[in-house]
């Protein structure tokens, strides 16, 4: 089911956003003329639990939905990560101040394979402690909480959250930590 790439194109160029538009053709001979691919770094986000079994969220202004949110840490992989680890536990340090005893893995998951080229690299991150104040970049401003695992789940239940890859992330994270607490 494979496509042929015959050709591509890049309409745009940035760190943040890259366009392309590939010429392809179908394994039943279709000749697509333009699709278009947006290009990104790959993502990482955590659900984090501090020492004390506290779940660490952030709020911050979404400027393409004009729209304050609460979200789970996270962010763009930088080129000098050398894994996802690395990257989420410089963005949990950079965005909440934490350091975090164990991390733990929880899959991959796309935002839209249809026109997106990265991943998200979700990760249940425990045993967090506050070690700095945020070092957050320019245009960051976020607000940390704080919440216990059952509103957590409450908020969830409520829809409080928008962001689909940090929800995803977080039934993930509940789910691992069942599993966890088994053990």
């Amino acid at each position: 089911m494979d496509w042929k790439l015959l050709g591509s194109e890049y309409l745009f160029k940035e760190p943040w956003l890259t366009v392309r538009k590939d010429i392809c053709e179908t394994p039943l001979g279709k000749h697509v003329d333009a699709y278009y691919v947006l290009e990104y770094p790959d993502w990482v986000n955590a659900m984090a639990l501090t020492e004390d079994g506290q779940v660490l969220l952030i709020r911050q202004y979404r400027h393409a939905i004009g729209r304050v949110l609460v979200e789970i840490p996270g962010g763009v992989m930088d080129k000098e990560d050398e894994s996802p680890e690395v990257a989420i536990r410089r963005e949990l340090l950079e965005e909440t101040g934490y350091t975090f005893s164990e991390m733990h893995s929880l899959g991959e998951v796309s935002a839209n394979p249809s026109t997106t080229t990265n991943l998200v690299h979700m990760f249940l991150a425990t045993g967090g402690k506050k070690v700095q104040d945020q070092q957050l970049d320019d245009n960051e401003e976020i607000d940390v909480l704080a919440v216990s695992i059952e509103e957590l789940e409450a908020m969830l239940k409520r829809r409080e959250f928008l962001q689909a890859l940090h929800i995803s992330c977080l039934y993930y994270g509940l789910e691992k930590l069942k599993e966890l607490q088994k053990k």
